[in-house]
């Protein structure tokens, strides 16, 4: 499969207006639908016949849905009243990692649990950020942070862990501004998590 570096980094499924965080407060209907998309990474390197299987990504309760979340302060989570990803965000993260690994073809076989041949390795993702948070000077910072670790299917022996984390400041709450800002911290963080799963499978 061949990717682009950009399809504008990202496939808009519907897309109607721009959406303030001022108007979380309002009735929406319908929602615009936003599909974030995998990161084209250099075929450099040897290839390997070796599966790997992508686990589904855990996350917390308030990440665990498919509403783009807003933070206003510490205690509180809204989400965007009119704008949602296309699938819940694990289900997202799951894919997009899926779909970049294997468009590296340094792997014989990568795919999701439950298909394929028995995996040499396993990836397991806990997503701990994937928000905006609304800043006190009337920027809002976008957010992805998320654990990797790639075990040894045979033994459980866990080969590496590492943190992957990304994020920009927006001047300004456009919902297409905060989605293509999404696309923008997996554009980063989608090459490095790849170059660093390859180098442990």
């Amino acid at each position: 499969m061949t990717l682009t570096r950009r399809t504008f980094a990202l496939s808009m499924l519907s897309l109607s207006g721009c959406t303030a965080i001022n108007s979380l407060n309002n009735a929406a209907l319908p929602r615009d639908t936003y599909q974030l998309q995998p990161v084209a990474v250099p075929q450099q390197g040897r290839r390997s016949s070796r599966s790997l299987m992508v686990v589904l990504p855990t996350a917390p309760a308030a990440i665990s849905s498919d509403r783009i979340m807003i933070r206003q302060d510490p205690l509180s989570v809204m989400y965007l009243p009119d704008a949602r990803w296309s699938a819940d965000v694990p289900q997202m993260m799951q894919s997009v990692l899926i779909q970049t690994l294997a468009g590296t073809e340094r792997l014989g076989y990568v795919g999701a649990q439950g298909a394929g041949p028995i995996p040499d390795v396993v990836l397991l993702t806990r997503i701990d950020a994937f928000d905006v948070t609304a800043q006190d000077d009337g920027t809002f910072s976008v957010r992805i942070s998320c654990d990797l670790t790639v075990l040894r299917d045979r033994d459980q022996r866990v080969l590496g862990t590492q943190r992957f984390s990304q994020a920009q400041v927006l001047n300004n709450d456009r919902t297409e501004t905060i989605v293509a800002a999404f696309q923008n911290l997996l554009d980063g963080l989608l090459p490095a998590a790849a170059t660093w799963i390859l180098a442990r499978t």
